[in-house]
C-alpha cells in the first residue's frame, strides 16, 4: 500500500491562490486514493512548528513529509524531514525553486502532485552551517542584505524574477560593509576581504551562474564556495551581469573553491557574537564562528520516475 502523504502548504501566496493550490492537490490525490493529510499555514512563524507535528505524524504512519512552497518553505519542511528520518517530497511554489529544478520536479503544482504519486526515494545531499540545514545556499554578507531588501521590494511589487534582478541592482548601488573574516579548511587558515561569502548546494544554481566545475564537485559530495574580492559598486554590477549571463567563472579577483567543511571567523566581532546569515532565502542570526559541513547521511528525496524526469527536461529545453 502506498505510504501516506502529509503535506504542509505555506499559504504566503495570498488566500485565492492558496485555495487553488490546496484544491488542485486535494482533487487530484482523492482522485488517485492516495491517503493524505493535509496543513495550510496561514503565519509563517509557524511553519517549524507544524512541520516538527506533520514529521512526527509521518514517522509513526511510515508516511511521507512533504513541503509545498518557495525554497525556503521546503528548507524549514526539509529540517524535519531529515532530523526524523522520514522519507520527503516537494511541490515547488516559489520564485527560482532551484531545489525542485535541480532535482526534475515539475513547477507546475499538477504535475508536481502527479510526479509525486509515482516518484521514488532518491538520498540527496544536504549542507549544514552551525547544524542549520540548507539545500541551495547559506551565504553572509551582502547576500543576506540582498534578500532582506528583496522581499520588501517583493511586498510592494509583487513576486517575479524581474522585481528579484531590479531589487538586487538597487541594493548592490546602495551602501554596504565588506567583511573581514577568517577561513578555516583543510587545515589552512586564509584571511580574506569581500563583500560577500556565498555557499552553495545546488548543482543548477552553479551552473547558471557559469561555474560548471564548481557544480561538479558538489555532485562529489562536496560545497561550492565563492568570494570576490572588494571591486566598488560598478565592480559588484560587472559581477552581477557575469552571473546572469552564465559566465562568473570569468570574473577576476574572484576566490571559488569546494570544500567539506570550513570555519569562518569574523575578524573584529567584539561584543557582538552573532552573524547575519541567509538559508535559502530565509535570513537569521546564528552564534559565531560559522561551520560550513556536508551532512553524514543525506537527505531521503522523493524524485521523479526517470521517464517524466526525461519529459520534463524536454519541456525545459524547448521553452528556452
Amino acid at each position: 500500500m502506498p505510504a501516506p502523504l502529509y503535506i504542509i502548504l505555506n499559504a504566503g501566496s495570498g488566500h485565492a491562490e492558496t485555495e487553488l493550490q490546496r484544491t488542485t492537490i486535494e482533487d487530484l490525490l482523492t482522485a488517485a486514493g492516495r491517503e493524505f493529510e493535509l496543513a495550510v499555514v496561514d503565519q509563517a512563524a509557524e511553519l517549524g512548528d507544524i512541520a516538527r507535528h506533520m514529521a512526527a505524524r509521518a514517522c509513526q504512519s511510515g508516511g511521507v513529509l512533504v513541503a509545498a512552497g518557495g525554497d525556503g518553505t521546503i528548507n524549514t519542511v526539509a529540517r524535519q524531514a531529515v532530523e526524523s528520518g522520514c522519507q520527503f517530497g516537494v511541490l515547488p511554489q516559489g520564485t527560482f525553486n532551484y531545489f525542485g529544478r535541480t532535482h526534475s520536479i515539475p513547477e507546475d503544482l499538477g504535475e508536481a502532485v502527479r510526479a509525486l504519486l509515482t516518484a521514488r526515494v532518491e538520498p540527496v545531499q544536504v549542507g549544514l552551517v552551525n547544524e542549520r540545514v540548507f539545500l541551495v545556499n547559506a551565504s553572509i554578507g551582502l547576500y543576506p542584505t540582498l534578500l532582506e531588501e528583496r522581499e520588501i521590494d517583493k511586498k510592494q511589487y509583487g513576486r517575479s524574477r524581474l522585481v528579484a534582478m531590479l531589487s538586487a541592482l538597487k541594493t548592490v548601488l546602495g551602501s554596504y560593509r565588506h567583511l573581514h573574516i577568517h577561513v578555516e579548511l583543510d587545515g589552512k587558515t586564509r584571511t580574506l576581504r569581500t563583500p560577500t561569502l556565498f555557499v552553495g548546494n545546488n548543482r543548477l544554481q552553479m551552473e547558471q551562474v557559469g561555474f560548471a566545475p564548481l557544480a561538479e564537485r558538489i555532485d562529489d559530495g562536496k560545497l561550492a564556495a565563492l568570494a570576490p574580492q572588494p571591486v566598488g559598486k560598478f565592480g559588484m554590477l560587472a559581477l552581477l551581469a557575469r552571473g546572469a549571463l552564465g559566465r562568473l567563472s570569468e570574473a577576476p579577483n574572484l576566490h571559488a573553491f569546494g570544500l567539506t567543511r570550513m570555519t569562518v571567523k569574523q575578524r573584529g566581532l567584539v561584543g557582538r557574537r552573532r552573524m547575519k546569515v541567509a538559508i535559502d532565502g530565509e535570513v537569521t542570526q546564528l552564534d559565531a564562528p560559522l561551520v560550513f559541513r556536508v551532512l553524514e547521511g543525506q537527505l531521503l528525496l522523493l524524485k521523479p520516475a526517470p521517464d517524466m524526469a526525461q519529459a520534463d527536461r524536454e519541456d525545459m529545453a524547448l521553452a528556452s
